[in-house]
C-alpha cells in the first residue's frame, strides 16, 4: 500500500505544470458613465413602493410593471416571459421574466441580470433592488448617446438586460431563462446585493462541477479592483473543492454554468443573501453601488471587444491569481484511491489464501444495502405523499421560514418505518453465537471492497466527490489492523473516516450559516431533487458499507447465517408470528386475571 503512493507522484507533477495565470481582457476605451445617485434613488423607490415582492403577489406584479415602465423610456424593446411554477413555501405561482435588448453587430448575446423579487420578510433594498436599479442604469447608458457626436455606439455583441423572478426562491427565473434561451448567450454577469458596505465578492459555483472561463473571472476581478481598489473575494481552496464535489449555489449564475455558459455573480453579500432585517433602503451605499456599477460597465466593454477569449466552462481551482486545472486535481484524487484499492485487494487475497469464506460477509453486506435502499424508498414514498416541502429542483433560500421548520411528524414517521425495516432485517444481521476473528476479517474485507466499488463509480460520475470518500477509504483500511486494539482506538479510527462526509454538512452549517439546520436543509435538497439521484444512491450504498464496518468495530457483527442457523421462517413471517403470539399471550393473561377476579 505504501508503495502504491508512488503513483501519486505523476499526477502531482502534472498538477504543478498545469498551474497557469489567466490574463484579463483589456479595459474598454470609453470611460464609464454610471450615475450612482440616480441608481440609489431607483433602488429606494422599488424597495419602498413594493416592499413585499414575493412571486405571485400584487406587489410582484406591480414591480414587474414598474421595471417595464423604467425601460420603455429608453426606447429599448422589452420582452416578457410568463409561466407558472412551484416555489418553496408558496405552491404554484405565476412568474415573470422581463428583458430589454440593445442590439449589437452580432446576435451573440451578453446577459446582465438581477432578480426583482424578494422573500417578503423585508423590503429587499440590497437584495435585490440594488441589482435591479443597476440594471436599469446600465440599460440607460446603452440606449442614450454616448459620444460627443450624439451617436450611439453600437456594441459588437447584443447586450440583454434581464430581470428575473423567483430569484429569492432558488433562482427560478434564471433556471427558466437558461433552459429556454431566446439568444445565443456567450456570457452572463449576475448582479445581486451590490450596494452594501461589504467587500466585493465573486461567486463562480455552478449546479454541476463546472467553472466559468478563467479569463472571464480574471477580467471581472481586474475591473472591480480598478474601481474599488479591492480584489474581490472568492471561496477558499477547500471551499472551491467542496463546491466541485458537491455543486451548490444560492446565486443565479448556477444554472448557466451547469449548461456550459460562462457566468459570474458580483455581490457584496456573503455566501447567502443578507438578512431581511438589515436589508433596508437607509443602509444602501451609493458609493459602493457606483463602484460596482462602473465596474460592470467596464466589464461589459471588455467582454464586448474580446469575448471570444473568455468563452466556455471548465473546472479549476484558484490559488491567488493562478489556477490549477480541474483535470489535474481529478487525477490527484483518483491517484489517492489507488493505494486503498491495492490494500483492499491485498486483504481480499489474504482471505483467499487463508481460505476465509467471504460469501457470508458479502451476503451480510447485501442485506444491509437492502435496508439502506429501503430507507431511500421510504423517503421517496413520503415525498410522493407531500410530506416533505415541495418545489422545483432548485436550492431554496435558507432565510425562508419553511427552511427552518423541520417536519417533525414526517421525521418521526420515517424513523418508525426505519425501525420496522430494521426489525425485519436484524434476524440475519445480529450475532447468534460467538463470531470468530476470521469471520470479522471477512466482514471488514467485504465492506472495504464495497467501498472500493463506490469509489470507482464516483470516478465515473464526479471525481471531485472523491474528496468526501478519501478520508473513509484510508482511515477504515486500518480497521483490520487495529481489530485487537482498545475500543477507544477502534472508535477513533472509525470516526476519522467520517470527516469526509461531514464536510458537506459543515460547509452548509458554517459557510451558509445554517447551523443545526444543515442536516434538514440537506434532506430538503434531496427531497426537491436538486441532489442528483446517482449521488443519493451511492451515499446510501456507502452507508451500508459504513454500517458493516461499525458493527465489526463495536463487536456486533455477524456473517449471514447458513441455512442451518437461519430461523425456520423468514424475517417478515417471524415478525408476524411473534406479534400474534405476544398478542395471544397478553389476551390469555388478561382473561386469567378476569377469571381470578370473578372467582
Amino acid at each position: 500500500m505504501r508503495s502504491a503512493f508512488l503513483v501519486l507522484s505523476l499526477p502531482l507533477l502534472l498538477a504543478a505544470f498545469s498551474v497557469a495565470r489567466p490574463s484579463p481582457l483589456p479595459a474598454p476605451l470609453l470611460p464609464p458613465a454610471f450615475d450612482q445617485n440616480a441608481t440609489r434613488f431607483l433602488a429606494t423607490e422599488l424597495a419602498q413602493s413594493f416592499p413585499s415582492r414575493v412571486p405571485g403577489t400584487a406587489d410582484a406584479t406591480k414591480a414587474a410593471n414598474w421595471f417595464r415602465d423604467q425601460l420603455r423610456q429608453y426606447g429599448l424593446p422589452v420582452v416578457s416571459d410568463t409561466w407558472e411554477q412551484s416555489a418553496p413555501g408558496l405552491g404554484r405561482v405565476r412568474l415573470h421574466n422581463i428583458w430589454a435588448v440593445a442590439a449589437g453587430q452580432s446576435s451573440d448575446a451578453i446577459v446582465v441580470m438581477a432578480h426583482r423579487d424578494d422573500a417578503g420578510a423585508g423590503p429587499g433594498a440590497d437584495d435585490d433592488a440594488s441589482g435591479t436599479a443597476a440594471l436599469i442604469e446600465l440599460a440607460r447608458t446603452y440606449a442614450e448617446p454616448s459620444t460627443p457626436a450624439e451617436q450611439r455606439v453600437r456594441a459588437a455583441h447584443t447586450v440583454v438586460f434581464l430581470s428575473t423572478d423567483g430569484g429569492a426562491f432558488g433562482g427560478l427565473g434564471a433556471a427558466r431563462f437558461a433552459a429556454h434561451l431566446p439568444f445565443k448567450v456567450v456570457a452572463v454577469l449576475n448582479l445581486d446585493a451590490v450596494a452594501s458596505t461589504g467587500p466585493p465578492r465573486l461567486v463562480l459555483t455552478g449546479d454541476r462541477p463546472r467553472s466559468p472561463a478563467a479569463t472571464l473571472v480574471e477580467t471581472v476581478a481586474r475591473r472591480v479592483l480598478e474601481q474599488t481598489a479591492q480584489s474581490p473575494r472568492r471561496a477558499s481552496l477547500l471551499g472551491q473543492l467542496i463546491d466541485l464535489g458537491f455543486p451548490f449555489t444560492l446565486y443565479e449564475q448556477g444554472p448557466f454554468v451547469a449548461r456550459g455558459i460562462p457566468a459570474v455573480t458580483l455581490t457584496t453579500a456573503g455566501e447567502r443573501p443578507p438578512a431581511p432585517f438589515t436589508d433596508r433602503p437607509g443602509r444602501l451605499s451609493a458609493a459602493r453601488l457606483g463602484q460596482l456599477g462602473r465596474a460592470t460597465q467596464e466589464i461589459l466593454g471588455s467582454l464586448d471587444q474580446g469575448l471570444e477569449l473568455a468563452q466556455g466552462t471548465t473546472s479549476y481551482l484558484w490559488l491567488g491569481d493562478r489556477v490549477i486545472r480541474g483535470w489535474a486535481i481529478e487525477l490527484v484524487l483518483i491517484a489517492l484511491v489507488v493505494p486503498f484499492l491495492v490494500g483492499a485487494v491485498d486483504l481480499f487475497a489474504r482471505c483467499r489464501r487463508r481460505r476465509i469464506p467471504l460469501r457470508p460477509a458479502l451476503a451480510s453486506l447485501r442485506t444491509r444495502l437492502g435496508f439502506w435502499l429501503f430507507l431511500g424508498l421510504a423517503f421517496w414514498f413520503f415525498d410522493l405523499l407531500g410530506a416533505w416541502p415541495g418545489g422545483s429542483a432548485r436550492p431554496p433560500d435558507p432565510g425562508l421560514p419553511a427552511v427552518g421548520k423541520w417536519p417533525l411528524a414526517t421525521l418521526v414517521g420515517l424513523v418508525v418505518v426505519a425501525v420496522l425495516g430494521w426489525i425485519v432485517s436484524r434476524h440475519r444481521l445480529v450475532p447468534r453465537r460467538r463470531v470468530t476473528a476470521e469471520e470479522e476479517l471477512a466482514g471488514q474485507t467485504a465492506a472495504l471492497l464495497g467501498l472500493g466499488l463506490i469509489a470507482l463509480l464516483l470516478m465515473a460520475t464526479n471525481p471531485f466527490a472523491l474528496l468526501f470518500a478519501l478520508p473513509a477509504l484510508h482511515a477504515w483500511l486500518w480497521l483490520p489492523q487495529v481489530r485487537n486494539a482498545s475500543p477507544l482506538t477502534r472508535a477513533g479510527v472509525y470516526l476519522a473516516g467520517l470527516v469526509g462526509p461531514l464536510l458537506v454538512l459543515l460547509s452548509l452549517a458554517v459557510r451558509y450559516d445554517l447551523g443545526l439546520d444543515a442536516p434538514w436543509y440537506l434532506l430538503e435538497l434531496v427531497g426537491v431533487g436538486y441532489v442528483p439521484l446517482p449521488a443519493v444512491v451511492l451515499t446510501l450504498a456507502g452507508g451500508a458499507a459504513a454500517a458493516q464496518l461499525a458493527a465489526v468495530a463495536l463487536g456486533r457483527y455477524a456473517p449471514y447465517p447458513p441455512p442451518g442457523e437461519r430461523p425456520a421462517r423468514g424475517p417478515l413471517r417471524e415478525l408476524v408470528r411473534r406479534t400474534v403470539l405476544a398478542f395471544r399471550a397478553r389476551r390469555r393473561a388478561t382473561e386469567g386475571r378476569n377469571r381470578a377476579f370473578g372467582g
